[in-house]
């Protein structure tokens, strides 16, 4: 059985998550080969010993293990099977990590016939990736998840195989879908309060130390408290991206997810609004209530 754990590793995708992955890596002294689609990106990983690569078949070559961390499904099928892709000259003979969240039919079909491919729901943020405290929750066949499991192991404090391909995405867009609804729920509490004329930070410093609030919310609370939305922790555009495809899921198995709905119909409306790529507490900013909106007393 081939493990992965002493590399060579290449990470395709350098948003928030696949940059903490990599200088993760790098700091457990792996040789680390990078891509992502805006070269710049790459520039303070290749400062702190990366390789560059033009393309993903070029980020791959010679590795024992590749992982993708790109925006949606529509990156990943590029990424695996474009021109220049993984799989542009062949099967991949390493293991295949999607860290990607797409559908979790959408993963089992775009990793096709590939022998050895994980898909890998993240729980955490670009900090957790880089000391590699991450929990990982992982689809694929058992052959697979142990020939990748120490390096999962390097990249997270708690690693998960929960069964077929496909299972990790599904953790992951629960997850998500948790996520989304308190952040908005938090949002609509605060916005709400101020509207009523209580003290906006109070509201918040209130909530954050109650019993009602999760850690996602104390942490977000800090955005709502400052409303500095840039250098998001997760961008709101994949949370809408997220909460669709869990709404898809589902309807496809019969169940009415009233909470999910509303929360991916606000999250899509803010994205059209303009603040996809803002952190996705920014949410609140297509709650407050506009001039002619507001009513005399």
């Amino acid at each position: 059985m081939t493990r992965t754990a002493n590399g060579p590793v290449a990470v395709l995708g350098l948003g928030a998550m696949g940059a903490g992955l990599a200088a993760r890596l790098l700091g457990q002294g792996l040789q680390v080969r990078v891509w992502n689609r805006t070269a710049e990106r790459a520039e303070p990983l290749a400062e702190a010993g990366a390789i560059v690569a033009p393309h993903p078949a070029d980020a791959v070559a010679g590795t024992s293990a590749a992982i993708c961390a790109v925006a949606d499904g529509e990156a990943l099928g590029a990424v695996l099977r474009g021109p220049d892709g993984v799989l542009a000259k062949g099967p991949y003979p390493g293991v295949l990590i999607c860290a990607s969240t797409v559908a979790p039919e959408e993963v089992v079909q775009i990793a096709g016939d590939v022998p050895r491919v994980l898909d890998v729901g993240m729980l955490g943020n670009r900090d957790h990736a880089r000391v590699g405290e991450l929990r990982l929750f992982v689809g694929g066949e058992q052959r697979a998840f142990d020939a990748g499991r120490p390096l999962l192991e390097m990249l997270g404090k708690e690693v998960v195989h929960l069964g077929a391909l496909g299972s990790g995405m599904r953790m992951k867009l629960l997850l998500n879908l948790l996520m989304g609804i308190e952040v908005q729920a938090l949002a609509e509490a605060t916005e709400l309060a101020t509207a009523c004329g209580l003290d906006r930070q109070l509201v918040l410093k209130t909530i954050a130390g109650s019993g009602f609030a999760s850690p996602v919310m104390a942490f977000k609370s800090r955005r709502l408290a400052s409303g500095r939305f840039g250098e998001p922790d997760f961008r709101l555009r994949l949370m809408a991206k997220d909460l669709m495809l869990a709404s898809k899921q589902a309807a496809a198995v019969g169940l009415s997810l009233p909470l999910a709905t509303a929360a991916a119909e606000t999250h899509v409306r803010a994205t059209e609004q303009g603040l996809g790529d803002q952190d996705c507490a920014a949410v609140t900013r297509v709650l407050t209530p506009k001039p002619e909106a507001t009513r005399d007393h």
